[in-house]
């Protein structure tokens, strides 16, 4: 089991746990009663206007109060459906670990769940709410213009994390010197030939723990991974790993949350809104600006790693659509 899998584990139990003792004060049992499972779904799958009408509706004030007291609830209003859904999986999952039959198979808990989300009217939102496509990275890179450990290193890793398809924050975080393997310099008329890397990804969320995920950086992103290398004085281990304040660069790698406030911060930095920005926003980003000049989609998703068409063609398509000939009908 991967160690994102394991981390999501651990926090749904550590969030079940604190749900149930703030609404019934006691701790969660194994196994939990049917009951137990449909008030959970009506907890946190409920409707606001309904509340309006019947304050009893959705999740207690108490309960609500206590979580975020406890830090496990930071925005109002019902749950995502697909939160909701992943914690019940989780709960299945630890109650199996336990050798003990659970309830989540029930119609009746199913049915709940599939009517609770067609009555919550929450919209589905983009991991990242702006897509950090070609322009948005350029003013991004712009904060990063001094030759400070820093800057070098925030460089690489955003111009890395574009440029090799968009990678995830777990795999930029986790990337080590001995996934790099240097390739032959890629000839370009009219000018010097580009340096070439190849990372080897190994086993990521999408692939098989047999399949050795492959993909390419060409020119500046190059140039800028092996100037933090040589920087950073990196020879082997983890590439991108913690600053501290007096600049001196720790054997620690990065958590995959610094990865997402880099981007915050250079966002901030660049003038623009660090809340619509986040990680994601670069894999989102590199698909939008792959559609934007007109590389094939499938051409894209070698270089993205994305298994799903389905999803890939998400960002993709939004960006052809919008400038496309259907859009400018009156144009």
């Amino acid at each position: 089991m991967g160690e994102n899998t394991l981390r999501a584990l651990t926090s749904d139990l550590a969030y079940l746990q604190a749900w149930s003792l703030a609404a019934t004060g006691a701790s969660l049992p194994w196994p939990a009663p049917e009951a137990l499972a449909l008030k959970f779904v009506a907890h946190h799958l409920w409707q606001p206007e309904q509340r309006d009408i019947d304050p009893h509706h959705g999740m207690p004030a108490d309960v609500e109060q206590s979580l975020r007291e406890q830090g496990f609830l930071r925005s109002p209003g019902p749950h995502a459906p697909d939160t909701v859904r992943r914690r019940i999986a989780s709960w299945s999952t630890l109650t199996k670990w336990r050798r003990l039959s659970g309830v989540f198979s029930s119609p009746s808990l199913k049915s709940a769940i599939r009517l609770a989300v067609r009555a919550t009217p929450r919209p589905r939102k983009r991991k990242s709410a702006t897509a950090v496509t070609g322009d948005v990275l350029a003013k991004l890179l712009e904060t990063c213009g001094t030759d400070s450990l820093r800057d070098i290193r925030d460089r690489a890793i955003l111009m890395v994390a574009f440029a090799s398809g968009g990678r995830r924050r777990s795999e930029i975080a986790g990337l080590r010197r001995e996934q790099l393997s240097v390739e032959a310099p890629i000839t370009v008329e009219g000018g010097p030939p580009l340096p070439s890397l190849a990372i080897h990804l190994g086993r990521t969320k999408t692939s098989g723990s047999k399949h050795d995920e492959v993909v390419y950086l060409t020119g500046r992103p190059v140039d800028a991974l092996n100037g933090w290398l040589a920087a950073g004085r990196i020879e082997s281990g983890s590439i991108f790993r913690k600053i501290d304040r007096w600049g001196n660069v720790s054997k620690r790698a990065l958590e995959p949350s610094a990865v997402n406030q880099i981007v915050k911060q250079r966002a901030a930095l660049a003038g623009l809104a660090p809340g619509e920005f986040s990680a994601h926003g670069l894999r989102s980003g590199y698909l939008t600006e792959a559609a934007n000049r007109g590389v094939p989609l499938p051409e894209a998703m070698e270089q993205s790693r994305h298994r799903s068409v389905q999803q890939a063609s998400s960002y993709y398509n939004n960006a052809t659509r919008r400038t496309g000939r259907a859009a400018r009908l009156l144009s």
